[in-house]
């Protein structure tokens, strides 16, 4: 069946050929340039930490690329890696825990308490310490959602914790931790400890962001809290569940740190959620929430590590890492607006094209 256009075409009426010969844009080649440019976005961190390696590479030869040097690095970026999950999970859900190392401190001063001083067992100690965890990210979630700015609740809960800390262990380190070393300092087939929990924790926390129902709304409460509730979802409870999980990575962190040396301190380095947040910034995480991923996170860290250690084997001040890690978060940053106003701007100039159906 022939349709009117081509039927008016066929008897010659000039303004129908006209509208017949007018390509009309499909948007094929502006979605091209919005691709590339979100590519860049996704996956810039994995050529950014492929071009550092190279780099390193050859201005470090022959000690930077080898085995034991990425083991290295991958046990030093073990730490942050596991605290900036917390935070960056956190983030994803629309949630931002400055208590991390209020939380490490406590659960790992609590595990210690329980082990020397009482007796317990590290198999009951270590999962009592994780319940803690929990439960700190749930009182955070219970007292934000009554309309507390967070981030305040959070610096609260943070002093806090370290207080308790100090009093659990009377201002004073526990040592003779030795029982923890299976997940500190300890090698399993050449690879440490720590890198496996990572591999395990970003694993399962990858999983739950792409390939469950709970992990997809997570991830929309962060972008949308009020459209996922107007939806008949209970936002608030992922909220709270995000505050939950930063709580559990948090007690992660102050046991991995613990057992790498063997005793249990109460100070809470605010160092640790400095580290944290860089990279979770260097992964592209929107901290307004509702956009991330956790491969970006692990890289992200690991940069830091790979940054540190580079300069570290040329016996370059390890300070300057400090600044070329501040320079590159605000490229990153600046990178990130520059890719959100071009997106924005070619997918209007892609609308405008097709309603007014020029040529292009």
């Amino acid at each position: 069946m022939s349709t009117p256009v081509s039927d008016s075409a066929s008897r010659g009426d000039p303004s129908s050929a006209a509208a017949a010969d007018t390509v009309v844009p499909t948007g094929h080649d502006m979605p091209r340039g919005v691709a590339a440019l979100v590519f860049l976005r996704d996956r810039g961190i994995f050529i950014l930490w492929l071009l550092l390696i190279l780099v390193f590479s050859f201005w470090c030869a022959p000690y930077f690329f080898t085995w034991s040097n990425a083991m290295l690095i991958a046990n030093a970026a073990a730490l942050t890696a596991i605290f900036a999950a917390g935070v960056g999970l956190g983030v994803m859900s629309g949630v931002l825990d400055l208590s991390l190392p209020g939380t490490a401190a406590f659960c790992a001063c609590l595990t210690g308490w329980l082990a020397v001083n009482k007796g317990v067992s590290l198999w009951i100690a270590v999962p009592i310490a994780l319940v803690c965890g929990a439960l700190v990210g749930v009182v955070n979630g219970l007292i934000s959602l009554q309309g507390f700015n967070p981030i305040i609740v959070t610096i609260g809960t943070l002093s806090v914790l370290t207080g308790l800390a100090s009093v659990i262990t009377g201002g004073l380190t526990i040592p003779g931790l030795d029982g923890l070393t299976f997940m500190g300092t300890r090698r399993y087939f050449g690879v440490p400890a720590p890198v496996y929990i990572v591999a395990a924790l970003y694993l399962v926390g990858t999983i739950f962001l792409t390939r469950t129902r709970d992990g997809i709304r997570f991830m929309a409460v962060g972008g949308n809290a009020e459209a996922v509730r107007r939806s008949g979802i209970h936002s608030d409870r992922y909220k709270v569940m995000g505050f939950v999980i930063s709580g559990i990575c948090a007690a992660i962190g102050g046991l991995v740190a613990t057992a790498i040396t063997t005793e249990a301190n109460p100070d809470a380095s605010p160092a640790i959620i400095f580290s944290a947040l860089t990279a979770v910034a260097l992964a592209g995480v929107a901290m307004s929430g509702g956009r991330g991923s956790l491969p970006r996170v692990l890289v992200g860290a690991l940069i830091l590590a790979t940054i540190a250690n580079g300069l570290i084997i040329r016996g370059v001040q390890t300070y300057w890492a400090t600044v070329i890690t501040g320079v590159l978060l605000l490229a990153s940053l600046g990178l990130e607006r520059f890719i959100q106003k071009s997106v924005s701007d070619r997918l209007m100039a892609t609308s405008n094209l097709s309603v007014h159906q020029k040529k292009v």
